[in-house]
């Protein structure tokens, strides 16, 4: 494989996931790790993404601003985003993970929605708080300097009082086998406490990251309830996920 597919193929990957790792990469592309660390340190030096350590991120992941034009495959998650909004009734109590698609449906909240929302996402707290009829209550912790996503004890202590009526989470990974996996252990402690604290979990995904596997598993299929694309709820892509009982939309 030529460099240039291989930097592309780097940066489409960093664009979906946010943030890879440098093995995942080397075994994906059958290329020594030197090789990967090379692509990525001259993509770095391009400003196309962020080499950190053992991997990279996109720009995008790390510093989210109001009118975003750059973020990766926006037409599917404002689709998406449109979707979840529909979910939503006044006076429910819910919790949002992070990513880009969850801000997409911070910024679609109908202005006259009333909504409790917690959040371990900086990110997304400070976009809920453009809407006036939305208590915002931030799950603090130990925040990662990348994701501005709070992980902890602290954290972890807070969600096992709560049962709320809905947990929206964003997607790293996500296969009809192996359900929803990360690479990032805090990540999922806190993820896993997010879906015990709710009655139901929604999970939002673009179809790109479907069929897609990571080291550590947050949850099975079984523990979802509700599936959001950017697809219609028939298209054959979503067939490994209907022997669940999931409501796809």
């Amino acid at each position: 494989m030529l460099k240039e597919e291989r930097q592309k193929y780097i940066l489409d990957q960093v664009h979906l996931h946010h943030r890879v790792l440098l093995n995942d990469l080397s075994d994906s592309l059958n290329v020594s790790i030197d090789t990967v660390r090379r692509d990525v340190k001259e993509l770095d030096h391009e400003k196309k993404l962020k080499k950190v350590h053992g991997g990279a991120t996109s720009f995008g992941f790390m510093t989210f601003t109001k009118d975003d034009g750059n973020i990766y495959l926006k037409s599917k998650k404002i689709a998406i985003a449109e979707k979840t909004v529909s979910l939503l009734s006044d006076g429910q109590v819910i919790i949002m993970s992070g990513g880009t698609t969850n801000m997409e449906v911070a910024k679609l909240i109908p202005k006259k929605l009333v909504l409790t929302v917690f959040t371990p996402s900086l990110h997304v707290a400070m976009a809920l708080l453009e809407h006036e009829n939305v208590e915002v209550i931030f799950l603090g912790g130990k925040l990662l300097h990348d994701a501005k996503f709070a992980v902890g004890g602290t954290v972890v202590n807070v969600l096992s009082q709560l049962r709320v009526d809905m947990c929206i989470l964003g997607t790293g990974y996500l296969d009809a086998e192996f359900g929803l996996t990360e690479f990032d252990w805090e990540v999922i402690q806190v993820k896993q406490a997010m879906i015990r604290a709710a009655k139901k979990t929604v999970i939002l995904t673009v179809s790109d990251k479907l069929h897609s596997v990571q080291k550590y598993k947050t949850c099975d299929m079984t523990a979802v309830h509700t599936l959001v694309t950017e697809l219609d709820p028939s298209d054959s892509l979503l067939d490994a996920f209907r022997p669940f009982d999931l409501v796809l939309v």
